[in-house]
């Protein structure tokens, strides 16, 4: 082995080390090793940047704007509505939610999709009677496999593509993916509606949100006494970090989620959250009668207004509230959103939440203005979990957005235009239609996810121009010179399966490519079934929570714990094994 190839095999194992350590962003970890790389002459310096401006990447950017205008036009949320039917029919009502999302996630972002999906799961899951664990995992399983049938399905889709079009001149047409992949949705969907559900962890109603709504053990009413020095004060004033006043009852008058410059009165009746310590030592400094606590429901009827309300939201991969506390983000007294329960893995979190450190995954229970607390949950990269009501400008709005999008997709399925151009225009023309706004088109970019493609994007190169790939590939062309060919593609299938459910699945896909290019040029075969395969395998991550975002995001709501996946995931990945590898052969032969 070379020296380049040798220092290029001990950055890539860095990487990964990174990647599975956790404690750096990976889109941080992407550009270390790219600036590492470029600086030990791996990447030449005046590649080194070239990713950025990628077509696979400004593909992807353009996707996800054009997916939040589809969410903002209430054109989603439509196509959910006919399910509330089912609620009586389990079975059915989990065949058409995994249907939905599956399909949904084939033209839009698959996190997008099931964030959606979710809300409406969830309430439809209660009036089922059932546990919203029964739903979550295959929906989230259902938008992996969704996102693996079209170009844009799913951003490896897009980097496979673009390998290819280096190689061959010619990239993957838009539905060339759906070939395989739709015999793979229908095998794995299938699967999960008839029989996969068994396998699916049951987690009882005392977990998960359905224990987070249950407030009324959590609060403490107290009695503001005659001479209270807190008489006369401000919340602002008399309130520390880690007790929340959430409401407060003067006489027949009450006051929801009172503001920081709501004054405190004698014989006032406040509603509080936080340790029982902290609120005792609040009641002895200022002259409070602990009156106790009080019924779930009358508790939830005290906090509530109509103009305030109770919310539970999903603190979702990346958002900014992610390894920070309510106190040191200010949600009180900056945004006037009180948080008043955290639930994990399907378990209510004790001790003083204004100073926990929140996860992707945690399920809030939020209490705020009713008309900010929606804008501002957004910002915080938080997805609410209630249904919202379909206005009559966003059916309008559905109109003209559905016709963009498929002007667009027409455009690339016939060859009128490259990928890049035709999202891009069509994410511009949501614009100028007024879709969505510039604003909100800025804000649906996913920078981290783009930042970590345009960074590997150099590197992958670097594993093809040095070498390495044909290296690692050696041992796949030896094992086909003895064993048939499709052996050699489930090999390649099954490494990049194991290697998605570790990292980032553009991030496998960007480090599959070359070895995948490399051994079909070893076996002296087309190198699109191969390719294929590394598609396949990269939408694939079904053995851990960590392994996709759409893993993550459900883990909170369903109550999942760590080890929860790998019982449903690891049958599906074999049946996805079994039906793609007959499946390549047939559709790109060798």
């Amino acid at each position: 082995m070379t020296l380049d190839r040798w220092m290029l095999a001990g950055l890539l194992a860095a990487t990964l080390f990174l990647f599975l350590r956790g404690r750096w962003r990976p889109d941080l970890v992407a550009l270390v090793a790219l600036v590492v790389g470029a600086l030990l002459g791996l990447v030449p310096h005046d590649k080194a940047f070239v990713g950025f401006g990628h077509p696979a990447v400004i593909t992807v950017a353009a996707v996800l704007v054009i997916s939040q205008a589809l969410t903002s036009s209430g054109l989603v949320e439509m196509a959910v509505k006919p399910l509330e039917r089912f609620t009586d029919r389990p079975l059915a009502l989990l065949a058409g939610l995994t249907l939905t999302v599956t399909v949904l996630s084939a033209f839009i972002n698959n996190v997008g999709a099931l964030a959606l999906i979710m809300p409406a799961a969830i309430r439809l899951a209660r009036d089922s009677g059932r546990s919203a664990s029964f739903f979550l995992m295959p929906l989230a399983f259902g938008s992996l496999l969704g996102g693996m049938t079209t170009l844009i399905g799913t951003p490896p889709n897009l980097i496979v593509s673009a390998f290819r079009e280096d190689a061959t001149g010619e990239a993957f047409r838009f539905f060339d993916f759906s070939l395989v992949g739709g015999l793979v949705v229908v095998g794995g969907v299938g699967f999960l509606v008839l029989w996969g559900w068994r396998l699916v962890p049951r987690r009882e109603s005392r977990f998960g949100s359905a224990e987070l709504m249950k407030v009324g053990p959590y609060l403490t009413e107290v009695k503001v006494l005659s001479g209270s020095s807190a008489a006369g004060m401000t919340l602002a004033e008399l309130a520390p970090d880690d007790v929340q006043i959430l409401a407060i009852v003067r006489g027949k008058r009450r006051v929801a989620a009172p503001g920081a410059r709501q004054s405190i009165r004698e014989d006032d009746l406040l509603v509080l959250s936080g340790e029982s310590e902290a609120i005792e030592k609040l009641a002895r400094e200022h002259q409070f009668e602990l009156v106790g606590h009080m019924p779930d429901d009358e508790a939830v009827e005290l906090i509530e207004s109509k103009d305030t309300e109770l919310i539970e939201a999903v603190v979702a991969p990346r958002a900014a509230l992610v390894n920070r506390t309510a106190k040191g983000m200010h949600l009180r007294r900056r945004l006037g959103i009180n948080l008043v329960g955290i639930a994990r893995e399907g378990a209510r979190l004790k001790g003083r939440l204004a100073t926990t450190r929140l996860k992707a995954g945690d399920v809030l229970l939020l209490q705020g203005a009713r008309e900010a607390i929606m804008a501002e949950l957004s910002d915080l990269g938080c997805l609410p979990l209630a249904a919202r009501e379909i206005t009559l400008g966003q059916r309008r709005k559905s109109v003209p957005a559905l016709a963009i999008f498929i002007t667009a997709i027409v455009s690339v399925a016939a060859g009128w235009a490259p990928a890049a151009l035709a999202f891009v225009g069509a994410a511009v023309a949501m614009v100028i239609a007024r879709v969505i706004s510039l604003g909100k088109a800025y804000e649906a970019i996913d920078w981290p996810v783009l930042v970590l493609l345009a960074a590997l994007i150099p590197i992958g190169g670097a594993i093809e121009s040095t070498g390495l790939a044909g290296l690692i590939a050696e041992g796949t062309v030896a094992l086909g010179s003895v064993a048939p060919p499709w052996v050699v593609l489930a090999v390649l299938l099954v490494g990049t399966m194991f290697l998605s459910d570790l990292v980032n699945n553009a991030a496998a896909a960007v480090m599959m490519c070359p070895i995948a290019l490399a051994a079909a040029a070893g076996l002296e075969a087309s190198p699109d079934a191969f390719l294929m395969a590394v598609a396949i395998g990269a939408s694939c991550a079904f053995l851990t929570p960590v392994g996709h975002q759409s893993n993550l995001l459900v883990m909170g709501p369903g109550g999942y714990r760590f080890g929860d996946y790998w019982r449903l995931g690891l049958v599906l990945e074999i049946l996805i094994a079994a039906i793609a590898v007959p499946a390549l052969m047939l559709f790109w032969p060798l």
